[in-house]
């Protein structure tokens, strides 16, 4: 029987990938076979980690790009079909959250970047994949959207707003890329061990009231996230598209 996990010969771009839930995910898929190319605006930092894959025996590249620039977006995929070939698996999970406030006191300046990165990006690099896809036997997009896309979090505003619209990016483009044999899914973290969610975390009185609605009672680790990427990245979700997958200790249940 055929490994429906198994990612040999592919090419995964995994956006965001220097740490966290990226460098988890792109771990993970290169484990599994993949060609991962670790991104994320520093060079020094894609490198480490893509060093560290191919010393575990995996195959990775590093290549910097920022995801809020297009023309930066076309040259990271433009790079990355020349040196490795076609994108078969792009994971989006670059994401920016700048401002920690009342929503009504979001500075425009913040409301910007934030758009810019989490909504701009994740369309601007899936529209560039999704037509080289077509073009070349098709692939599955994953983007890394939240639980605050559903419910959202109390001083995360405008990035519960984000979140919200990658979900439903999600549901239009596999809807209408899943003729091309482009299938597009979106995975909900809930609270992660990552520097990114430092700020709830390292405030003891905010990360108790936050626990008290996870039934598992506790905090989730990156590595803990990946698996959900990896199946809907693999065969074994061949017949899933345009959906959402939560990984929140029960939060939205």
């Amino acid at each position: 029987m055929r490994d429906l996990f198994d990612l040999s010969g592919r090419v995964a771009l995994v956006t965001g990938s220097s740490r966290g839930i990226g460098e988890a995910t792109a771990r993970l898929l290169a484990a599994y076979g993949a060609h991962v190319i670790v991104s994320s605006r520093k060079q020094e930092a894609c490198d480490t980690v893509a060093a560290s894959i191919r010393e575990a025996g995996g195959k990775a590249s590093a290549i910097a790009a920022h995801q809020g620039d297009s023309e930066a977006l076309e040259a990271l995929v433009s790079k990355v079909e020349a040196e490795a070939g076609p994108i078969r698996i792009l994971v989006n999970n670059a994401a920016t959250n700048p401002y920690f406030g009342h929503i009504a006191d979001t500075d425009m300046g913040m409301l910007d970047k934030t758009l810019q990165v989490n909504i701009r990006g994740y369309f601007d690099l899936s529209a560039r994949c999704a037509k080289r896809m077509r073009d070349t036997g098709g692939g599955a997009i994953v983007n890394i959207a939240s639980i605050n896309g559903v419910k959202p979090a109390e001083a995360q505003g405008i990035y519960s707003i984000t979140k919200a619209a990658v979900i439903n990016m999600t549901q239009a483009f596999g809807k209408e890329c899943a003729s091309w044999g482009v299938r597009v899914n979106a995975v909900l973290p809930g609270l992660t061990q990552t520097r990114f969610a430092s700020t709830l975390i390292d405030n003891k009185d905010q990360l108790d009231g936050f626990l008290s609605h996870i039934p598992m009672q506790r905090v989730g680790q990156p590595e803990e996230i990946a698996p959900a990427v990896l199946y809907l990245a693999s065969d074994a979700a061949s017949y899933v598209t345009g959906t959402t997958l939560a990984v929140d200790g029960g939060f939205l249940s």
